[in-house]
């Protein structure tokens, strides 16, 4: 029974390795080279995920529920839509980051919507990219990106979060809270 619940909660990269294998046993070359990808972004994973793990663990620890909930909750209005878009656009590393943060952040309270404006912002607006477009295209070019994002990011909050419903929330929010 534990083999089995193991081989389910692993099995989209248990198929990965499958399809590896499979893949450099008809074609060796080509299977090598998917191998050595699937190899290093498994690597880059490893080397990211702990750090992020490691500050939600104190995030968890350290910053009160309550406070999560006044800031970032059902009531937050404009400063939960700000500070969703500042940790956004202040976090560093891949999107797969964000997700473990925003569950935490579920965890503790925050808005569906707060969510959703954070891995949008997390995905689109990061400093450092902004920083790279103005030196790359210049100040117009960045800010005008970030000027249509950010309304383009609530509208996306905004529709997800009129069309999820109540219910499918709810078991979300269940959902956080019964995990570990």
């Amino acid at each position: 029974m534990k083999l089995l619940n193991l081989i389910k909660t692993y099995r989209y990269f248990l198929l990965i390795i499958l399809f590896d294998v499979v893949i450099a046993f008809f074609h060796p070359g080509t299977g090598y080279t998917i191998f050595k990808y699937t190899a290093g972004n498994f690597a880059e994973m490893l080397s990211i995920l702990p750090p992020i793990f490691l500050l939600l663990g104190l995030l968890d620890v350290w910053v009160p529920r309550e406070t999560i909930i006044r800031y970032l909750g059902e009531g937050s209005g404009l400063k939960g839509i700000v500070l969703s878009i500042i940790l956004g656009a202040a976090a560093a590393g891949p999107l797969y980051g964000a997700f473990p943060v925003a569950a935490v952040m579920a965890k503790k309270g925050t808005k569906y919507s707060n969510i959703i404006i954070f891995l949008c912002s997390w995905s689109t607006l990061k400093i450092p990219m902004f920083l790279f477009e103005m030196s790359a295209l210049g100040i117009k070019f960045a800010l005008t990106r970030w000027l249509v994002n950010i309304p383009g990011i609530l509208a996306i909050a905004y529709i997800i979060d009129r069309l999820i419903g109540a219910e499918n929330k709810a078991e979300f929010y269940r959902r956080q809270m019964a995990n570990p």
